[in-house]
């Protein structure tokens, strides 16, 4: 007698969006307003009460715009100033560049443009001899290593086998936590259709000039018609790493650093499905740049690659010949591209797949390109945040008379296994997600808009487009080690404040 056990998918989640500090949907900087105010008025009302009234309505203002917020979060303030800045940057002619030899700047160099600008690529060796490049930011004095790798995907794999590759992976996030200086990375799958340079070259040259011709027509029948239906994709991993404070370190120091700290990079990738994986030296960084900016050399790249062994591209000549921002695209070379920001993760529990068919290559695109941002957050720090968590959750369960709610429920217990995963050694980690889709022309983009939006319903996020900062959400979605958060004007501490 046997019996026979269903077998039930694992699922992931208990991701939850962090507290904001305050009052309702005032931030903690309106709560302050709000009961600074009444204490204003309170104290104004002794000595007239026509004076206090004109401070109501002056209170109400300034206040009220806090209390409007989209679903992303943002209030009337943060609009506000996004469109500002976009008319500021417009007016200056910044949301135009040209560069090469008859362009206005020096060198006549096709510079990257934008927040890769100031960004200049050194190159060092690792442990195993290899050479990798290293970016190095120099506006903010942050040092970028890139990892490429080839997972080895989930069909035909046991759920089992899934499973201890998400688990190796949440243990490769946990290490982020506590890897000395780390500032952030992120995770870039880039997708585009096959174009058959790389099949052409491993086929064509094996045909034995004495074959019949039938099997000569059938071979070549096959590297023809083999691309249309196939496509390329390519995994990077950019860890940005930070000087440590107080101390003057010279570059040749800190790449020798991380020189030692890629082995163990490269076997926790290893260990998690990412199957071979290797830095990237810097010209290959240039050339992953260069078919971003350009996806019509993506072809002659490949060529190059394969019949030279390498292009000799460097990243002074890696940029676009000319760009274009508009409040909804980005124009640049032979490509048009839109980006996307992520407002809601999925509520709930997710499968392992839920990702499958936004990572895939879309039809009708040129290239897709989808970043997983990671801000690791130190021990300490999560040790009170989870904290701070798991007693707000408590507070709002148990302020609502009779039955709790369902989602107050749903909290608490989100709040009380965070807590319990992080005393036992899990690490906590800010992530956020982008998608770039890249299309040949203007034209193209209402359809790709439609195809992304389908695909982020079956992907089960809430995401919304990057309008009036497509550039520099362009360049987020490079590995390049662009973190936002370390190149936003208001300081993060004063953004969750509002």
């Amino acid at each position: 007698m046997s019996t026979q056990v269903a077998h039930v998918d694992p699922t992931y989640g208990n991701w939850r969006r962090p507290r904001r500090p305050g009052l309702g949907p005032f931030g903690l900087l309106g709560t302050v307003g709000l009961f600074g105010g009444i204490i204003i008025d309170l104290l104004a009302s002794l000595v007239s009460l026509t004076f206090t009234l004109g401070l109501v309505v002056l209170q109400a203002f300034f206040l009220l715009p806090l209390a409007v917020r989209t679903q992303d979060g943002r209030n009337a303030y943060q609009l506000l100033a996004m469109r500002i800045g976009w008319f500021q940057r417009k007016a200056k002619g910044v949301t135009t560049y040209v560069s090469g030899p008859l362009s206005p700047r020096p060198g006549g160099k096709y510079r990257p443009p934008g927040l890769l600008s100031r960004v200049r690529v050194l190159e060092g060796r690792d442990a195993y001899d290899q050479p990798f490049g290293v970016l190095h930011h120099r506006s903010r004095n942050l040092y970028t290593v890139v990892l490429g790798c080839d997972p080895d995907g989930g069909s035909l794999v046991d759920p089992d086998q899934i499973d201890n590759w998400v688990a190796a992976w949440g243990h490769w996030l946990a290490r982020l936590s506590s890897e000395p200086g780390l500032r952030g990375a992120s995770v870039v799958v880039e997708t585009a259709p096959d174009t058959g340079t790389r099949l052409a070259a491993e086929v064509l040259p094996r045909i034995s000039p004495d074959a019949p011709a039938a099997a000569r027509a059938v071979m070549e029948e096959v590297v023809e018609r083999y691309p249309a239906a196939s496509s390329e994709m390519h995994t990077y991993l950019a860890l940005t790493y930070g000087a440590p404070p107080g101390q003057r370190r010279g570059t040749d120091d800190v790449v020798a650093d991380l020189a030692t700290r890629i082995p163990g990079l490269l076997a926790g990738v290893v260990s998690a499905g990412g199957g071979p994986a290797t830095p990237l030296s810097a010209e290959r960084i240039a050339e992953v740049v260069r078919v971003a900016y350009d996806p019509a050399v993506a072809g002659d790249v490949l060529e190059a690659r394969a019949v030279d062994g390498g292009t000799g591209l460097e990243w002074e000549d890696a940029g676009p010949a000319a760009a274009v921002e508009t409040a909804t695209s980005y124009q640049h070379d032979s490509g048009v591209s839109r980006t996307w920001m992520l407002t809601l993760a999925p509520r709930g529990t997710v499968r392992a797949q839920v990702l499958r068919g936004l990572l895939e290559d879309a039809p009708g695109t040129r290239r897709k390109r989808v970043a997983l941002l990671y801000r690791p957050i130190d021990p300490a720090t999560s040790a009170r945040i989870v904290e701070a968590d798991r007693r707000a959750a408590q507070f709002m369960a148990t302020s609502k008379r009779g039955l709790v709610q369902a989602r107050a429920a749903s909290e608490v217990r989100a709040a009380e296994q965070t807590a319990v995963e992080e005393a036992t050694g899990a690490g906590l980690v800010e992530f956020s997600l982008m998608v770039t889709v890249t299309v040949d022309s203007e034209a193209e983009v209402a359809d790709a808009t439609t195809t992304v939006r389908n695909l982020l319903a079956g992907a089960r996020l809430s995401m919304r487009p990057a309008d009036r900062m497509q550039a520099a959400a362009f360049s987020c979605t490079l590995p390049t080690g662009i973190l936002p958060w370390e190149y936003t004007l208001v300081p993060r501490e004063m953004k969750e404040a509002l």
